[in-house]
């Protein structure tokens, strides 16, 4: 391509919402894939669903309000909302339609040869229906209240995401009503999945049926003397997305509790609904619903998937499951239980989930107890509603110590859990903010500040993931421990920021969105494509979850025509096209899918031979750039840097769970080359960091 290329044209972009959807359809492919035992399959398979669930209740939704509303404003793609919906709806159809498919006809099969079966209603036995009648009758038929719909009847709110059944009616019930209709909503209290005990019923030990099942078998008991003609599952995905209004709001906690109960009532994105409904009682949901036909999905099976999910705690089946691990301990702390004595000889580097989240949540206990502590600040972005961390910092603050606690109330469909734990520390004595208002809290950092010869010191930790101990053993994360002077004033500065509403000086060693980051990211780009004209060594790799942001994009295509090696680990969204002759030859875009949810976020620039090394919360996203509070921080020590650069290579040499970017916007799964051996970076890690089994 020519010297002027223009780099920002359309065809060079790959649409966001487009993108997001191929990374499910990668992470539906775990489901389909014999390598993984059977019961992780099946969880794969739930969380492609629940990952479509959430695309609809935000991605979809959001261009659904722009389309109504006549917008024609379009992304980097040049896309706009309405045309992007079109081919949401082809691409979002294609991967439901899979799903279910590899539902019945991949995974029911399977575990139905490990004596692992969904006993379907044709199937049943006498004893089992006898059984399913009075657990019917006794559990379900007294919680469940039967709507028949009619002018003192009118159809009934449904909840977000619940299970319905629309029922159709024939004759008169005891006052002379006869609306044809009827709605039967499933109480969330109720399990989607029902064990048949062996000893009543003759079942194995891993028998079930499905709650619909029930449901569907038993429906006319509730309406006595009237004939049931039909009954068809159905469910209605809503927008999700919170709207807090920044400029108006006084109060940002009560405001948050205000939107979340309309959360559950939200406009209307989606409705699925049994394959068996007839188009007359679809169509009547849809117009109900006020949805265009492109957004029924008609499906072979339940309707809520990622009930599923149960299923890997119900059936205890340890050689159908991944083999359990132990986090390692850093050597260093093992033989010295005092976390400051060690981090005054050296930075700690934790890399979760094959390293312990432990030390973190152990720096935080030591720090509440020690009389030497004088304050403990920290962000929280999403911790869990049962946190260790949330505990330490209670008793610091019950034992008199000052804890500032910067808490994200919007960090999307945790808003509830934030709101309480913020309750909880402020009942403890802890100074609790929100954040700074218009911008989400998203950096992840701790500062303790200790007293120590008569003078403070700062001890800190920094993150690319939250504080949450039970996604710290599913989600490959950074931490790093630190009592660096130049690091611990930024992070002193960047509370003070975040606290007293005053501007932080510049910073020494840290970047920070929305000030420094992303230009400071765009110059170390642009200094890679000088140093490659001049012949000096150039070379970026970066492992992020999303690549978007137009302007890092343009500037990489740059460095790749320049001649700088650039090498990409990008887990779901990247509307960057590897691979155009003249444009981005130079780049490789690879997204690696395993056992763990990778969100590590480290930056790596060769820099002429002095390499620079980071970790940062941020993605590669306007939001992140722009519309949140981050931190990019540097890995300082040379032993710590030549190591975070030998796991990233390690990601790169993935041949088994790493799937390559084509220009045209379809990933491909790697494969080893003849000769080859497979290697997969999830597992090599494992095995060198984790503790031996």
């Amino acid at each position: 391509m020519a010297d002027d290329a223009d780099l920002r044209h359309p065809d060079l972009y790959i649409n966001r919402e487009l993108s997001l959807l191929e990374f499910n359809r990668r992470v539906l492919e775990q489901a389909r894939d014999p390598e993984n035992p059977l019961l992780e399959r099946l969880k794969f398979l739930c969380i492609s669903s629940t990952n479509l669930d959430e695309f609809f209740e935000v991605r979809a939704a959001g261009l659904v309000q722009k389309a109504e509303l006549g917008s024609m404003a379009t992304g980097p793609d040049n896309l706009a909302p309405a045309e992007a919906l079109r081919a949401i709806s082809e691409t979002a159809h294609d991967l439901v339609d899979q799903q279910y498919r590899t539902l019945n006809e991949e995974l029911l099969p399977a575990l139905e040869a490990e004596s692992i079966r969904f006993i379907r209603r044709g199937d049943w036995t006498r004893e089992q229906e006898r059984w399913l009648r009075e657990y019917f009758e006794s559990e379900l038929a007294p919680v469940i209240s039967p709507l028949g719909l009619d002018p003192a009847h009118p159809f009934p709110r449904i909840l977000n995401k619940s299970l319905n059944f629309l029922v159709s009616l024939e004759g008169k019930d005891a006052f002379g009503r006869s609306s044809g209709v009827a709605v039967v909503q499933a109480p969330r209290a109720l399990p989607r999945l029902i064990r048949l005990p062996p000893e009543a019923t003759g079942s194995g030990p891993h028998d079930f049926v499905f709650l619909s099942s029930v449901i569907h078998a038993y429906v006319a008991d509730l309406f006595p003397g009237m004939q049931v003609s039909g009954c068809y599952q159905f469910r209605v995905t809503r927008n999700s997305d919170l709207f807090v209004d920044t400029e108006e709001v006084d109060d940002l906690l009560l405001a948050v509790e205000g939107e979340l109960a309309s959360r559950r009532y939200g406009d209307a994105v989606r409705l699925e609904m049994a394959d068996n409904a007839p188009p007359e009682m679809a169509d009547y949901l849809r117009e109900k619903f006020e949805l265009p036909e492109t957004a029924v999905y008609q499906v072979n099976g339940p309707v809520n998937l990622n009930r599923l999910m149960a299923m890997h705690e119900l059936v205890d089946r340890p050689e159908l499951k991944f083999a359990p691990f132990t986090p390692s301990q850093p050597r260093h702390l093992v033989q010295q239980e005092d976390i400051f004595a060690t981090l005054r000889q050296a930075d700690i580097l934790l890399h979760h989930p094959f390293e312990s989240f432990a030390p973190v949540v152990d720096f935080l206990r030591q720090a509440a107890a020690d009389p030497q502590v004088l304050a403990i600040k920290q962000t929280l972005y999403r911790t869990g509603p049962e946190s260790a961390v949330v505990d330490a910092l209670v008793d610091a603050a019950r034992s008199g110590k000052e804890v500032t606690v910067v808490v994200e109330l919007r960090a999307r469909f945790d808003e509830a859990e934030n709101i309480a734990l913020a309750n909880r520390l402020q009942e403890a004595g802890a100074h609790v903010v929100y954040g700074v208002v218009g911008y989400k809290t998203h950096a992840k950092m701790v500062l303790v500040v200790r007293r120590e010869n008569n003078r403070l010191r700062h001890y800190v930790h920094l993150g690319t993931g939250n504080y949450h101990v039970r996604t710290a053993r599913l989600y490959t994360d950074y931490g790093l421990l630190t009592c660096d002077r130049a690091i611990g004033d930024d992070v002193h500065h960047l509370f003070l920021q975040l606290t007293s509403l005053g501007r932080a000086p510049q910073l020494k060693e840290l970047l920070q969105s929305p000030f420094t980051l992303h230009e400071a990211l765009i110059e170390r780009v642009e200094r890679e494509a000088g140093n490659a004209r001049a012949g000096r060594p150039a070379r970026i790799l970066a492992k992020v979850n999303s690549l978007v942001e137009p302007r890092i994009i343009q500037a990489l295509y740059a460095a790749s025509r320049a001649g700088v090696e650039i090498r990409l680990v990008v887990r779901g969204m990247c509307s960057l096209r590897p691979g155009l002759a003249g444009i981005s030859e130079n780049i490789e875009v690879r997204s690696i899918i395993g056992r763990f949810l990778e969100h590590t976020r480290v930056f790596y620039f060769e820099n002429g031979g002095d390499p620079e090394v980071f970790g940062s919360s941020a993605d590669w996203m306007e939001r992140n750039f722009f519309r949140r509070v981050e931190t990019c921080f540097p890995f300082q020590d040379p032993a710590l840097r030549r190591r975070v650069i030998a796991e990233l290579e390690t990601y790169l040499a993935d041949n088994t769970q790493a799937w390559i970017l084509q220009s045209d916007g379809i990933y491909r799964r790697a494969e080893p080359a003849p000769g080859e051996e497979p290697f997969s970076a999830q597992r090599h890690l494992l095995e060198s960091l984790a503790e031996k089994s």
